[in-house]
């Protein structure tokens, strides 16, 4: 059976906006890291509702991310990078 192959347009470095860089840094990284480093900002910061550990709420740096929202679910992240990642 062959190796899986690495999604390579997936795995390649894309380079955070000024808004993503205050949570994330500056460096073109993969999309997979950007997730974990938001993640990892997340927890750190304890910013998953306590009711509804789906939503995210947002601190001062996320709602900018977040496009001005105050909360938001977590399967909307993805479409969020998307927005502040070239």
């Amino acid at each position: 059976m062959p190796a899986a192959k690495t999604n390579s347009k997936f795995m390649a470095p894309i380079t955070p906006d000024a808004i993503l860089a205050e949570v994330v840094g500056a460096k073109p990284i993969p999309r997979t890291e950007i997730v974990k480093k938001l993640w990892a900002y997340i927890k750190k910061n304890n910013l998953q509702d306590k009711k509804n550990r789906r939503m995210i709420n947002g601190d001062e740096k996320l709602t900018k991310v977040f496009n001005g929202k105050k909360q938001v679910s977590m399967f909307e992240i993805a479409k969020l990078i998307g927005k502040h990642a070239k």
